[in-house]
């Protein structure tokens, strides 16, 4: 397809655009030949020389968290949620992570990949950070205890419906969620880059509000419209060596 760029105007030259960002939220799985060959001394070697790794790359990308799965998953052990600027820090990172000693027993039962970009249904609303929702080029976790992260796909007849439709549908489902001002929600963009469409990760210190909003949101208009949103993963937050020394 052939596009043609718009002439640039004074204003348009001026305007410093926004970076984006990719993002993954990638699990892991530890084979069971892990568990069986190593004796508990050697497990917290492996634990710390990955997490060694972890933290070199933390400190070149945006974001860079551990999560654990274990206790409410039981096809993945750990999840890192990263963003950055650069797709290939994703590519040299997990490189790093193969080349460890326990990396080698590490399997990825699922990977999510996306990017940030402006919505078109939130574009003026402002959160008390001073950021606008609808900006969404930039990802700013919190330091919440819990994200709920689950990949979504619409179906195709939504996107053949008129913006003001669409539109009507997301302003029911934005004001629900703003009912449950301790959940946020980071909404990423996969068309093309992925299996899904959307990948939604929300993050709060408690989960029965977020438990509360999706039952909420399952009668809405704009649910109507979902393919689906699964799996689910709960995770929860810890440390580099917190999350991994779970695994044993």
């Amino acid at each position: 397809m052939t596009t043609t760029a718009p002439s640039a105007t004074p204003q348009a030259t001026a305007s410093v655009p926004t970076a984006r960002q990719f993002i993954r939220y990638l699990f892991y799985k530890v084979r069971p030949s892990w568990r069986q060959d190593l004796g508990p001394g050697h497990h917290s070697e492996q634990h710390a020389e990955l997490a060694r790794v972890l933290q070199q790359f933390k400190e070149r990308m945006a974001v860079l968290r551990a999560y654990s799965t274990l206790g409410t998953r039981g096809d993945a052990d750990f999840m890192l949620w990263m963003v950055s600027e650069r797709l290939e820090d994703f590519q040299e990172l997990q490189s790093a992570m193969l080349a460890t000693t326990m990396g080698r027993h590490l399997e990825t039962p699922y990977s999510f990949l996306a990017m940030t970009r402006r919505s078109q249904y939130v574009d003026k609303h402002v959160h008390e950070d001073g950021d606008g929702e609808g900006r969404r080029t930039q990802i700013r976790p919190t330091n919440r205890k819990y994200l709920f992260v689950y990949p979504m796909v619409k179906k195709r007849p939504w996107y053949r419906l008129s913006h003001e439709e669409r539109q009507a549908a997301m302003d029911e489902h934005i004001r629900v969620g703003h009912e449950f001002p301790r959940v946020k929600i980071n909404t990423s963009y996969s068309f093309g880059l992925d299996d899904q469409e959307f990948v939604v990760a929300f993050e709060t210190d408690y989960p029965g509000d977020f438990l509360d909003l999706v039952e909420r949101l399952r009668g809405g208009e704009a649910s109507a419209w979902t393919e689906r949103e699964t799996p689910i993963f709960t995770c929860i937050a810890g440390g580099f060596d917190e999350v991994l020394e779970l695994v044993r």
